[in-house]
């Protein structure tokens, strides 16, 4: 049965999914393919830790993993856009870095590999009360579709996205706009690591499960468009609200687990070939003569 509750669960655990297909929107919308929002879910929830550990204020923590998605987004961008690697692979290979980097880090900085302290988060007040960082998703997804719309920076970013060497005989540098889609890509993801951090007010080693590619899954899903990612990331976070209910009535544990996984193959069976992505998705750019 859906109440009230399960709502608001769904739209808390659909929080950090939304944070990270915002970043796959701009990113993709760009022209290039994020299958690094995993890592830089991972390395935002990081960052948030170490910082609202240290400080005592979670806010500090939120910077941090801005400044830490956008790290990571910069070394996307370095490989993936100017050096022009496989985006593909240089996606999973950020992936791998930020797993291995954040679990060194832990064990240095705390003696564990496992988890980090306890530190401070924003609390709960009830149901109907979200932390702040959930309005925040909310509010970014018609941000970020007028900025994508109605914003000379947003049209140019999907022009270079749809066909960039046209995009540069109007005098758009592709080279820079994808720079920035990845950077800012890696900030939304970042603020998506912060919100899985200090909801739970401890980071635990490989913390970000798969949500990032939830989350591309969800950019697909709603036919790169922001409005749609977020219908999507709500579905799935209500998919794990209800596996997470389900397991107190005696089902399998290992089952209950499957669903959201499992619903996120079907959705993409079913509208993967039915979604156009920007016709200059993964093609590297072409190199100056």
């Amino acid at each position: 049965m859906i109440d009230l509750a399960l709502v608001a669960s769904a739209f808390r655990l659909a929080t950090p999914l939304l944070f990270a297909a915002l970043g796959g929107v701009v990113s993709e919308r760009s022209g290039v393919v994020n299958i690094a929002l995993e890592g830089k879910l991972l390395a935002g929830a990081f960052a948030a830790a170490v910082a609202a550990e240290a400080t005592g204020n979670p806010w500090m923590g939120v910077a941090a993993a801005v400044g830490a998605g956008m790290l990571i987004g910069l070394l996307h961008a370095v490989f993936g856009v100017w050096l022009r690697g496989d985006q593909i692979v240089v996606g999973v290979a950020l992936n791998l870095f930020v797993a291995g980097v954040t679990q060194f880090l832990m064990a240095y900085l705390y003696g564990s590999s496992a988890n980090t302290p306890p530190f401070p988060g924003f609390g709960s007040a009830g149901t109907l009360w979200f932390p702040p960082l959930v309005w925040w998703a909310l509010l970014l997804v018609p941000l970020v579709h007028l900025y994508l719309r109605r914003t000379r920076a947003g049209l140019r970013l999907e022009a270079v996205g749809e066909h960039p060497e046209a995009a540069e005989t109007l005098g758009v540098n592709p080279l820079r706009v994808r720079f920035a889609g990845v950077v800012l890509a890696g900030a939304l993801a970042g603020l998506g690591g912060a919100y899985l951090a200090l909801e739970t007010t401890q980071f635990v080693k490989n913390m970000s499960a798969g949500r990032g590619f939830i989350a591309l899954a969800a950019v697909i899903f709603g036919k790169w468009r922001p409005f749609g990612a977020a219908g999507a990331c709500l579905f799935f976070g209500l998919a794990e609200a209800v596996q997470i209910r389900l397991q107190g009535f005696g089902i399998p544990t290992q089952f209950v687990q499957m669903i959201p996984y499992l619903l996120t193959m079907v959705a993409l069976a079913g509208f993967v070939g039915r979604s156009r992505p920007p016709a200059g998705l993964g093609k590297p750019l072409a190199r100056e003569k």
